[in-house]
């Protein structure tokens, strides 16, 4: 049973997979999107989702740090919706608060150039939202 874990931004989408226990969480690429074009990339998750065969998707949803939802957890939101309606997954919304900084604070502490972090950060960040979610369930 693998989960998809998807960290949703306004120029990408980093996308991680759980292995086939559920345990670890690794990354597998980052989908371009342009939310003005109601461009999504749903496309290409189609493809990983049957890939993967993906039986749930983690999304994470970014919270102010007084636990609101501010415009960026509104469209983490409607992309959720647009997953669930087109794949008929079950979604999780999990709280994300912070990822995308201890994934920078990852790649610092790994040396990774600013020109690389650029490349990889949306796809680390995924990778801790997911695996966030299945440390919670284990």
């Amino acid at each position: 049973m693998r989960i998809l874990g998807l960290d949703v931004g306004s120029k990408t989408v980093g996308v991680a997979v759980s292995d086939e226990m559920g345990w670890t969480a690794q990354g597998i690429e980052t989908i371009k999107i342009n939310e003005e074009r109601q461009q999504f990339g749903l496309d290409r998750l189609g493809e990983i989702i049957k890939e993967y065969q993906v039986e749930s998707v983690v999304i994470g949803l970014p919270k102010n740090m007084n636990g609101t939802i501010g415009p960026r957890g509104e469209a983490s939101q409607h992309f959720a919706d647009m997953v669930q309606e087109k794949f008929g997954l079950p979604i999780i919304l999990w709280d994300e608060r912070l990822s995308t900084v201890a994934a920078e604070r990852v790649l610092l502490s790994a040396d990774v150039s600013r020109k690389k972090r650029k490349q990889v950060i949306d796809k680390m960040a995924a990778v801790m939202i997911l695996q966030g979610y299945l440390d919670s369930k284990n």
